[in-house]
């Protein structure tokens, strides 16, 4: 398994040395994307080997979970997927298992296979998964759980405990925990969360409450967590809790804020196809030109978009 690990790094090095002896930056095009307003690419270009950390695929050839009532986007496969990251210039990413699926990552696995080397997953699993599915989805490119307190599951409400063994047994395959969770759960669950064996992913910008912002006592629990040097975050989704619109300057004040207190663990994502939004939907070109002001150092952004996500996912 660990030859397996590192033979899939050495071919994400490689690859990622080639793409950064072809250009130092990566301009998108005018491209019309699914579940994406707008078709203008963004005014940032972005660093060669940019990633995009958190992304769903969704494949009608996948049957929906039995305890999933609310169906789901179509025309959100890896072909509809490779047209947004034309339109982003964006070359590596992170495919997100969603709740949509439950437990059953064959969408995911496919949709890695399918995009290859420059992209990882995150995979659902039941506390009871059994060691060669684990195993499994690792050759397959997983490295990380998703574990959801917002949105029913297959297993139904998630709680701590489940949290904790989750943790316990993913932490020997070098895994990290991303959790979603509202902004007030994160400050009940902070010391759980911080007694976790694995690195932590905090999902979402931690869902902190608006108008609140950073004076909320969650956006104080995420820093302690960012603090402790174990935790990460990313900064997607700004639309969901912002009161303002866009360019969600409630919501990018909470991100700033992040990017200030440790930028070598920030991950930046799109969210597409932005299922939580059932109308009108984000433009992903905003959402990748909001890192100019999030992190105005070029420096800081490559860190943010090739860096950060190299060393956590092991491009």
């Amino acid at each position: 398994m660990s030859a397996h690990i590192n033979s899939f790094s050495r071919r994400g090095v490689l690859a990622g040395m080639l793409a950064c002896s072809t250009s130092a930056w990566a301009a998108g095009v005018e491209q019309a994307v699914p579940h994406s307003i707008g078709s203008a690419p963004p005014k940032l270009d972005v660093p060669a080997g940019a990633c995009d950390c958190h992304h769903h695929i969704y494949d009608g050839r996948f049957p929906v979970s039995p305890h999933w009532r609310q169906g789901f986007p179509p025309g959100s496969t890896v072909a509809d997927y490779r047209l947004l990251q034309r339109r982003l210039g964006t070359t590596r990413s992170v495919v997100v298992q969603p709740s949509t699926y439950g437990i059953d990552n064959r969408c995911l696995v496919d949709a890695l296979s399918q995009l290859g080397s420059f992209t990882r997953g995150v995979a659902v699993v039941a506390t009871d998964v059994q060691d060669a599915e684990l195993r499994t989805l690792n050759d397959a490119g997983v490295r990380a759980i998703r574990v959801n307190f917002v949105s029913p599951q297959t297993w139904g409400t998630t709680t701590p405990e489940m949290l904790t063994t989750l943790a316990k047994r993913i932490h020997p395959l070098g895994w990290h925990v991303q959790i979603l969770m509202t902004g007030e759960q994160i400050a009940t669950h902070e010391a759980v969360i911080r007694a976790l064996p694995t690195k932590v992913v905090i999902d979402h910008l931690g869902r902190i409450p608006q108008p609140d912002g950073i004076r909320h006592p969650a956006f104080a629990a995420v820093r302690r967590m960012l603090d402790g040097g174990r935790t990460w975050v990313k900064v997607t989704e700004p639309y969901e809790d912002s009161k303002l619109g866009p360019p969600y300057a409630d919501s990018s004040e909470v991100a700033r804020a992040y990017v200030q207190a440790a930028p070598q663990r920030i991950l930046w994502g799109t969210d597409w196809p932005h299922p939580t939004q059932r109308g009108t939907k984000p433009d992903d070109a905003l959402l990748v030109d909001l890192l100019a002001d999030w992190a105005p150092d070029e420096k800081t952004r490559r860190r943010i978009l090739v860096e950060n996500p190299a060393e956590l996912f092991g491009f």
